[in-house]
């Protein structure tokens, strides 16, 4: 039997599992316009809980803080230092969700096993990026420092919002829509203009129903419910399943690297669930 909030967890992670196909697919698009137009389709799903739309200053600052801080952060990120090795320091968030679990959830301690797990989930991720080249360089901080924001932003709004279970997922809705709409804001003030092809409109569509909106609706339903911990360290199937699908769609082979990647994601998840808490004294 699944863990509560575990299934909602995975849905999210195979949906933006995808996220990479639809981003390749439209790589013509500035990622600012792109991102948002589909957090804007992903607020705009939530309508019907609209009654749960009641978000205090502070609560809405938070969901902005998480679901437009991050894609800002990250998306400088790209500008700023060779996409391969930005998405290496991005993908550190996983890791910090198990690491950070502690100070937002007292009740929860880290084991040595969730610990080696995370890592494990990482190695792996750092094997599947080296194969595309990653390389870090000095004249590059200042994106690295990015990636590492939008990681870090990430990793506690998701820890954050764990803590929140009396607030309804529909409010998700709200935070798409709003962080869309800032998106779309900084577009206008940081990006070219862009001249639209007639296939654009129902991949956005596609990202805006899939991991722009229900990805983050199942997010929050499974952090609400389920042990972070557990959750961080089945996330790094997100870069795992990212390139097998592009193998599929793109005609790319599997390389040595995936595997071994494969097996440390992988193995590492298997560990994880072994985890246990300590039993007090």
């Amino acid at each position: 039997m699944i863990p509560p909030g575990l299934g909602h967890a995975l849905a999210a992670i195979l949906v933006w599992s995808a996220l990479a196909v639809m981003t390749v697919k439209l790589s013509r698009v500035p990622p600012l316009l792109l991102a948002g137009l589909a957090l804007s389709i992903g607020g705009l799903c939530g309508l019907g809980y609209w009654r749960d739309w009641k978000a205090s200053p502070k609560l809405l600052a938070l969901g902005v803080y998480g679901i437009f801080g991050y894609h800002l952060a990250y998306f400088f990120s790209l500008r700023l230092a060779p996409p391969v090795s930005a998405n290496l320091v991005n993908d550190l968030w996983p890791l910090l969700i198990i690491l950070l679990s502690p100070v937002f959830r007292p009740d929860m301690r880290l084991t040595a096993r969730h610990g080696a797990a995370g890592l494990m989930g990482f190695a792996g991720a750092v094997l599947l990026v080296a194969g595309g080249g990653a390389a870090f360089k000095t004249a590059h901080l200042p994106g690295y420092a990015c990636a590492f924001a939008a990681a870090l932003i990430w990793a506690t709004y998701s820890l954050a919002t764990s803590r929140l279970r009396g607030v309804p997922t529909g409010v998700m809705g709200l935070f798409c829509l709003v962080s869309g709409l800032l998106a779309l804001s900084c577009h206008f003030l940081f990006e070219p203009a862009y001249s639209w092809r007639a296939g654009d409109f129902p991949l956005i569509a596609a990202m805006g129903l899939g991991p722009l909106g229900f990805g983050f609706y199942a997010w929050d339903a499974g952090m609400k419910r389920g042990d972070p911990r557990m959750i961080g360290i089945l996330s790094y199937l997100i870069p795992l399943l990212s390139t097998l699908l592009l193998v599929a769609f793109t005609g790319g082979t599997l390389t040595a690297n995936v595997w071994l990647a494969m097996g440390l994601i992988v193995g590492g998840a298997v560990l994880g669930g072994s985890a246990s808490d300590p039993k007090p004294a």
